[in-house]
């Protein structure tokens, strides 16, 4: 099968990496649907590669890891649609879906959906130039059910609510003592060591990684109503690509019994 081409993102991947770098600078990497679109295909094509143990999600230059929602798209009415803007939030399922641990390296500015997203992640590197925060209530762009309500997991209820109601700013050390990110390193050593968070994940046994993030996340689905196919996504994300899932249809169709017993061989 072909690679996607990507418009809004960077894809690589190296010795057991697969690193997404959004690739809009010159909006401090703001969102656009489009971009939240190549995101999630990345993030699932690094899901469904075998050599692949880690996937990291970082942002392009030093200024910025993402500044949330492209102000020019939202002033120009994107918001309106609320089927795009309840779109944005796919985001957040890959990376819950994904049976691998998935890493928010944040240089510069992580706001608004950049924040949520970097907490949102299993780990989050923070470098020591990192600022993070909401920004929906005061520019009036709104957010709401589980990215809002998992912050109290992370942060706890009251600084929670300070972050989201205030729409104050936090620096890395700020973040780092709330819980938002699990270190702070200087800007000259960010890449080596979040390379050296990689490699300590790629020594650990995948199944055992798998089994660990879907318990954490199940764990999470009390705070509200799973997304529909979120335990299939999680259990076998693959399973529309084994000749598994097509044998009852074709049954039906070629009008016999479908054989099921094959697939326990």
């Amino acid at each position: 099968m072909a690679e996607p081409k990507f418009t809004d993102i960077l894809y690589e991947t190296k010795n057991g990496v697969a690193k997404i770098t959004i690739n809009r600078e010159k909006t401090h990497n703001s969102l656009l649907p489009s971009t939240v679109v190549d995101m999630v295909t990345a993030i699932e094509l690094a899901e469904r590669d075998k050599t692949i143990g880690v996937i990291v999600i970082t942002g392009a230059g030093d200024r910025a890891f993402c500044s949330g929602g492209d102000v020019n798209w939202e002033k120009e009415g994107g918001l309106k649609n609320r089927h795009i803007a309840v779109n944005m939030r796919i985001l957040h399922e890959a990376v819950r879906h994904a049976g691998k641990p998935v890493i928010a390296a944040v240089k510069g500015y992580a706001i608004g959906m950049g924040n949520h997203f970097a907490y949102s992640c299993d780990l989050t590197i923070a470098a020591d130039n990192a600022i993070f925060g909401q920004n929906g209530a005061r520019i009036g762009s709104p957010a709401e059910g589980w990215i809002v309500s998992y912050s109290v997991r992370v942060a706890g209820a009251k600084k929670a609510r300070e972050m989201w109601m205030l729409c104050r700013k936090y620096n890395a050390q700020q973040a780092l003592e709330m819980g938002l990110c699990n270190v702070v390193v200087p800007l000259a050593k960010f890449d080596e060591e979040v390379d050296k968070w990689c490699q300590e994940i790629l020594d650990l046994s995948p199944t055992v990684l798998k089994v660990l993030k879907t318990s954490f996340e199940a764990e999470s689905d009390y705070l509200r109503e799973p997304a529909p196919n979120h335990f299939l996504k999680l259990v076998a994300p693959d399973f529309f690509d084994t000749p598994e899932a097509p044998e009852g249809q074709n049954a039906f169709l070629e009008k016999r019994k479908p054989n099921f017993r094959q697939f326990r061989k």
